[in-house]
């Protein structure tokens, strides 16, 4: 019987050899680079060019990033990329396989030296990308990247090809391709940067540029009103058209992605328009025209160049109005910055040429609320919503929206895992997923141990964001709110759910100071980095909010202290880059809020999760929601219950759902039964930004409350879907009214019973 054997690349006593084989793009030299640190790192030797080589590499012609890894019968490693890309994947795989992770520059995670390296030569692995393009936005990056490289990395050239090139060397290590660049007032365009281009070319990375930013042009760093006059293609077409026009003859022979369409300056409306009719016959004439441009100076072929229109705000109505967008065009639809997408891809829109698109936010500067300090949006709602984006035939371009992605690690991580494969993260895996990833950071006991502390991390940060602690709001009228900002004043908490946080958030500090001890010593930054430092720092934040002057003041300076090492960690490789308080709003100041009183709760709390029966197609998944399980309903779907009313009389039905929006222009309703009553529909549609929805999106939860009647005995509530979007969190039934309370008060027993292992 033949037994498989071990293909040996490393033994621990001369150099891996490799060959490259005929020729290959510049990131391939790249990748090979970082390739060969790596193993450097892990054997202690760095690799070598051989003819008798155990590593074989080749790039292939194909069109898409995809790699396959085997073994040939040389008895060689063969790395075969479908393109250039696909090959520095396959290598950086390589990487992986050999303990490396991605994050070994931007999380100081020091990979552990190794004696051995082999590879079983039955093993065939095999990519091919879900998503053609996947990448990140650099936005907002005023408290934190751009801080860094200016003062810290690259002082000489601001955000440009040093900084840039740690970013990309990132993107490739998640197999990424694509970047919108960094665009705020006080960076420069990124192609007005020496060096930046060139860089971005030889790493393989196409540049974009977000909804309001067409044909790779900054508007706010790169429009001059003294040299061109208005920003206004109506009255000053000609001056608009030689600015677009510049940035495509730079850029010609690079590989692209260009956004077409038109806003003002800065994620304004477009000037010189007005009337309904206006808006619409004003950014055809602009696609039209944008159109023949790429035609002109960039490439002929104008239908096989990449391009992205974004429907984005006002630009929706404009679309629905009649805008015709060129069929080869992908239509991206975005999230209503808080991680909810608003639309997708109809049936029709489904069979464009183009595909779909999705811009998606793990940071926002805004209202009601900016989040611009920790990363804490729940993996469970990064995976609901994506995955409907792919199903929705949404598979062209996915972009997230990062102030910093060595904060946004694992989310960031996550969002581009399932855009490389939509089959690696299934709604019962995201546990999975998060504490495969804690074990290649830190080790697998310490990765192991700390799994289900993270996971009560999210599920903390999801009842409430540490951003969102003082319940305060930031964009509001001005002539009532100085600088539109409200104080921190009364909060939303009761004492008992204030001091359950409190108990909730030491506990966990605890096990992340037991896990700190199983770490390797060298692992110590990237510990503080990536756990210590948003652990601890959201746990202050909390007691800052809710208790004493004294005690709150000491947590106000505890989190100047936590700040202050982590832009200390690795020497000082990180000056500048954590901000305690982004834009410094109130929030963030040495305040304290007044609490609700206790009112003791003697009804009846229920997660979605917990139900007695569902139909076919409902689904749990795992940390969303308050629950942490959160329950999806398909249209039609239903979830049922069973409870115990202890005595008779009016009551009110709290139903959590959570706050989704219409992926089309319908509806968003659900009903409500009781035994054999009659349904009660309620609907969860709200218009943008309206009370009801910043209340939801602060809340991660949209409340709607029902009155009811029961009588003493057992009962069954009923709850079923009629539009699609549907996912149910929590319920609850009180039998007193107007009772004010934050946390439905469900015992959660997820962390409880491993917290003090």
């Amino acid at each position: 019987m033949y037994v498989a054997a071990d293909i040996v690349w490393f033994d621990g006593t001369k150099p891996i050899s490799y060959q490259v084989v005929g020729k290959t793009d510049p990131v391939v030299k790249i990748a090979l680079q970082m390739w060969s640190d790596d193993m450097e790192q892990v054997t202690g030797m760095r690799p070598v060019s051989s003819q008798k080589a155990s590593i074989r590499i080749i790039q292939g012609k194909g069109s898409d990033d995809g790699f396959k890894l085997s073994v040939n019968k040389q008895g060689q490693i063969v790395v075969e990329g479908h393109n250039g890309r696909g090959t520095a994947y396959g290598l950086l795989e390589l990487s992986r396989m050999a303990g490396v992770s991605p994050w070994v520059w931007w999380g100081d995670v020091v990979p552990e030296k190794r004696a051995r390296l082999v590879f079983d030569e039955t093993t065939q692995i095999e990519h091919t990308p879900s998503v053609a393009y996947r990448g990140i936005f650099i936005n907002d990056e005023d408290w934190s990247l751009r801080r860094w490289s200016t003062k810290h990395f690259e002082p000489a050239a601001p955000m440009g090809p040093k900084t840039y090139k740690a970013i990309f060397q990132l993107l490739l290590r998640l197999r990424a391709n694509a970047i919108w660049p960094a665009m705020h007032e006080g960076t420069p365009g990124f192609f007005t940067v020496k060096g930046n281009k060139e860089m971005a070319d030889s790493c393989g990375i196409l540049i974009g540029t977000s909804h309001c930013e067409p044909l790779l042009r900054n508007n706010v760093a790169e429009w001059d009103h003294q040299q061109r006059g208005a920003y206004n293609y109506i009255t000053n077409r000609q001056q608009v058209q030689q600015y677009w026009m510049e940035r495509l003859q730079q850029v010609k022979g690079s590989e692209e992605l260009f956004t077409i369409g038109m806003r003002g300056i800065h994620d304004g409306s477009m000037e010189g328009v007005k009337t309904k009719q206006e808006k619409l016959e004003g950014l055809q004439q602009v696609i039209d025209d944008q159109r023949e441009l790429i035609r002109k100076y960039y490439r002929r072929d104008v239908e096989n160049v990449p391009q992205v229109f974004i429907p984005y705000k006002e630009v929706l109505e404009i679309y629905e109005s009649g805008l015709r967008v060129p069929d080869d065009v992908t239509l991206m639809w975005c999230d209503d910055n808080y991680g909810y997408m608003t639309r997708l891809s109809d049936a029709e829109q489904q069979q464009r040429q183009g595909g779909g698109g999705v811009y998606y936010h793990l940071s926002y500067w805004g209202r009601p609320h900016d989040y611009l300090w920790l990363t804490t949006t729940q993996p469970g709602l990064i995976y609901s919503e994506m995955k409907a984006a792919y199903d929705h035939n949404c598979k062209k371009l996915w972009i997230v929206n990062v102030h910093d992605p060595k904060v946004a690690a694992y989310d960031l991580e996550f969002f581009l895992d399932m855009a490389w494969d939509i089959n690696t993260i299934q709604p019962l895996t995201i546990n999975q997923h998060l504490e495969r990833w804690l074990c290649t950071q830190f080790g697998d006991e310490a990765g192991k141990k700390l799994a289900p502390a993270m996971r009560e991390f999210y599920r903390l940060c999801a009842i409430r964001k540490p951003e969102f602690m003082g319940w305060t709001q930031v964009e509001l009228d001005k002539k009532i709110y100085p600088g539109g900002k409200s104080r921190v004043t009364d909060i939303g908490l009761t004492r008992q759910e204030a001091a359950e946080r409190l108990e909730a958030f030491g506990r966990l500090k605890a096990i992340v100071d037991k896990c700190r001890m199983l770490v390797r010593p060298e692992l110590s930054d990237a510990y503080e980095a990536h756990i210590a430092y948003p652990v601890y720092a959201a746990a202050a934040m909390t007691r800052k909010i809710v208790s004493d002057s004294a005690t709150s003041h000491l947590a106000y300076e505890e989190i100047a202290t936590l700040t202050h090492r982590y832009n200390a960690l690795a020497n000082g490789k990180w000056m500048g880059l954590m901000d305690a308080a982004p834009r410094q709003l109130p929030v963030f100041e040495d305040v304290r809020g007044r609490l609700y009183d206790d009112e003791p709760f003697n009804g009846i709390a229920h997660n979605a999760c917990d139900y007695k029966k569902a139909s076919d197609g409902c689904q749990p998944i795992q940390m969303l929601g308050h629950s942490m399980n959160a329950v999806a309903i398909p249209r039609s779907g239903e979830l049922v219950y069973e409870f115990e009313a202890q005595r008779e009389g009016e009551a009110t039905l709290y139903t959590a759902m959570i706050p989704t929006q219409p992926h089309d222009k319908g509806d968003l309703r659900y009903s409500i039964q009781i035994d054999n009553g009659e349904p009660v529909v309620i609907s969860l549609k709200e218009k943008f930004r309206s009370e009801f929805w910043k209340v939801s999106v602060l809340r991660g939860q949209a409340l709607k409350q029902t009155p009811v009647k029961l009588s003493k005995g057992s009962h069954t509530l009923k709850v079923k879907a009629l539009d699609d979007h549907i996912i149910m969190d929590q319920w609850m039934l009180d039998f007193k009214k107007d009772r004010k309370f934050y946390v439905i008060p469900v015992k959660n027993s997820l962390f409880e019973s491993v917290a003090l292992q």
